[in-house]
């Protein structure tokens, strides 16, 4: 198997983009990462995309998407995984260079979510249809249910929940790609909206328009063209059950935890070894229970952990320096291309104000629906 390096990266703003199609967007991340990379060719595409055709009425997205940017005839595949889409089309494209069937690919991620349609319809398509969704569970409801039996065996708080928000929206404002660059406090987020009881508006992350590309080759061909060498030391995936009431226990996600044994072994790092992780904070619960599971932290004490400053910018382990989902946003199928762009940047020292001082090893985390399938990259700059 040969050694893979991201080359280059490319990302459009995260938000309302009333003006962009779904292709628009795509092309101008991929351009970007392109251009980014210095690289004359692609030998084959994957574009993870949760549901274009519930959010704007076009499926056989691969083939499009290849011909809109000028480039078709390349294998071009849509990769879907729920909100996992990006995340996964990024490992198809790794396994795609590391086993010498291409020499560079485009990973991109797309969705475009505010064109009109029943977002929440589409969203809890990720959800399970007969037992969940059918039922009028939604995912701030399903994701409520963890927070209280978190909140019950382990004595979370809401304080730690809305420090969830705080910090990520604190490292948002830094980050001029983001869907939300405004800080909030902790009473803001105690005061927001309820939505699922104990979940508030601020909890949750929002609806957002978005794409993100990243170019994937050999190390050897990295070093030729004189980028920096961001090595990918593991690409780990795992499933569980989709739906909560097949859990053992609730405050658990086992697809994360299986999916970050994995990258572990295959990098050959523990996880006190990270200098940045970015997670898949649909909503603060999420986040705490994702550190847990990583391992970052000893099980019931993510909340103690945010409160005390150890994920902010500064602290022992940064965590979603990007603003997360939270305040960078979330278009579901580009988030975890996303995730991996950021932990690209903080690697070449090009982070500009949310730069993670020294960071050489940055791991990504992404899942679909609430926690059905899991995503983990662990990404390397070669010294």
């Amino acid at each position: 198997m040969r050694e893979v390096a991201i080359v280059g990266v490319g990302m459009t703003p995260f938000g309302e983009l009333w003006n962009k199609s779904l292709r628009d967007l795509f092309v101008e991340a991929a351009l970007e990462a392109i251009d980014d990379a210095g690289v004359d060719r692609i030998d084959s595409l994957y574009v993870g995309s949760m549901s274009p055709g519930l959010f704007v009425a076009q499926e056989h997205i691969g083939s499009l998407l290849a011909d809109y940017l000028g480039m078709a005839g390349i294998p071009a595949t849509r990769v879907e995984s729920a909100c996992a889409s990006g995340g996964a089309a990024v490992r198809m494209a790794v396994l795609d260079v590391m086993s010498g069937a291409s020499d560079i690919v485009l990973a991109g991620g797309v969705e475009k979510m505010t064109d009109g349609v029943d977002t929440t319809f589409a969203l809890a398509t990720a959800a399970d249809q007969e037992y969940e969704a059918f039922h009028g569970i939604t995912f701030p409801g399903l994701y409520a249910m963890i927070a209280r039996a978190h909140m019950e065996k382990y004595g979370t708080t809401r304080e730690h929940l809305a420090d969830v928000a705080v910090k990520n929206h604190e490292h948002g404002a830094l980050n001029p790609k983001a869907q939300y660059r405004n800080r909030i406090t902790r009473e803001q987020v105690l005061q927001s909206t309820m939505v699922a009881d104990p979940l508030r508006l601020l909890d949750c992350s929002p609806i957002t328009d978005g794409a993100a590309a990243v170019i994937v080759t050999t190390v050897e061909l990295a070093k030729k063209l004189g980028k920096p060498v961001v090595k990918v030391k593991a690409s780990a995936q795992a499933t569980d059950a989709i739906a909560l009431h097949a859990r053992k226990d609730l405050t658990r996600i086992p697809a994360v935890e299986k999916a970050a044994q994995k990258a572990y072994k295959q990098a050959g790092i523990g996880p006190e070894d990270l200098n940045l992780v970015e997670v898949h904070d649909c909503f603060t619960i999420a986040e705490l229970v994702v550190m847990e599971e990583l391992g970052l932290v000893e099980r019931g004490k993510a909340g103690e952990a945010v409160s005390s400053g150890m994920t902010r910018l500064g602290g022992k382990l940064p965590i979603n320096t990007s603003g997360g989902l939270k305040a960078k946003g979330h278009p579901v199928g580009a988030t975890g291309v996303a995730q991996v762009i950021e932990v690209v940047l903080q690697l070449r020292g090009e982070a500009g104000e949310r730069q993670v001082s020294g960071a050489r090893l940055g791991m990504t985390q992404n899942m679909g629906g609430s926690g059905g399938s899991c995503v983990i990259h662990i990404l390397e700059v070669e010294s």
